[in-house]
């Protein structure tokens, strides 16, 4: 009987001594975290798709109580919750954020099936990451789309499928929230995030091919042949040329369409824009005949 207790005994100060230990070290090796923290989360979506630049929403719950506290939100932005989930975080973290414009995810590669014939076939792993390593692809263009939709798998919203007729993937800007993901997911750089514009409307180069003109032309009938021609009808300077590419800034443009109809390969697009209007036929009335 005296063992038993005698067990009992040690096995209670084996215990003791256990708790007082872990309630030091509890205490000693305690990380605080902010309870804004945990409150801002709850706001966000909760996507953790990384578009904000930080790896999910409880890095941009930590980004932004930290810029609560260095007194700015500047540059902090959740692309899948936009303007209302800011406004949200903002209020509870009492402080003012700037309204930023939406964005949308646009392709920038015009070389569909008609404009971009195929001069080769790949075979191997059907992804862009993979024929872009070990290839230039099935055409003559080292610059353009690859077809294999390596964004349409990094998409976690559903805004981009596969025009099986052109071969090249088209963004539902309904559905874009702007994550960047496909951005990240295109090994050619040909996916950009750009302003969505008022009523959607907008302007850019559909091509990315920095060969020179003749090399580019004979890969893609609608590629950009850096002639120039763009740049110099722009009175708003939105439009520079590097590297035998034409660039259009899309804080610059004021959607005037000029550079449009003076581009030779039509590589230029302009999108969301309505149909202009036929133009009307001159006739000329009939002479009354003398009497």
């Amino acid at each position: 009987m005296s063992f038993i207790i005698q067990a009992v005994i040690v096995l209670g100060v084996i215990a003791v001594v256990a708790a007082a230990v872990l309630y030091v070290c509890s205490k000693k090796f305690a990380v605080y975290e902010d309870p804004r923290i945990g409150q801002v989360s709850e706001v966000l979506p909760g996507a953790n798709c990384g578009g904000c630049g930080f790896p999910g929403c409880s890095g941009m719950a930590d980004a932004l109580v930290k810029g609560c506290d260095a007194g700015s939100l500047d540059g902090l932005n959740c692309p899948v919750g936009g303007a209302d989930v800011m406004t949200k975080v903002a209020d509870l973290l009492g402080m003012a954020i700037a309204n930023s414009e939406p964005k949308v995810a646009v392709v920038r590669c015009n070389g569909t099936c008609a404009n971009r014939p195929k001069i080769a076939e790949y075979q191997g792993l059907r992804t862009c990451a993979a024929m872009n390593a070990c290839s230039a692809g099935e055409t003559a263009c080292g610059f353009g789309c690859l077809g294999c939709g390596d964004c349409v798998a990094a998409c976690q919203f559903g805004a981009i499928v596969i025009n099986e007729e052109t071969g090249l993937p088209e963004v539902d800007e309904e559905k874009c929230t702007a994550c960047g993901a496909c951005v990240k997911a295109c090994p050619r750089n040909i996916i950009e995030l750009r302003k969505k514009g008022v009523k959607g409307r907008r302007v850019f180069v559909s091509c990315v091919n920095k060969d020179k003109g003749p090399a580019a032309m004979k890969a893609c009938k609608a590629a950009c042949i850096a002639c120039g021609k763009c740049q110099k009808e722009c009175a708003f300077e939105a439009i520079t040329v590097e590297n035998n590419v034409c660039y259009i800034d899309f804080n610059k443009c004021r959607l005037c369409r000029k550079c449009e109809k003076v581009c030779p390969t039509q590589a230029i697009v302009a999108v969301n824009f309505p149909a202009p209007k036929p133009k009307a036929e001159n006739v000329e009335p009939e002479k009354k005949e003398e009497a």
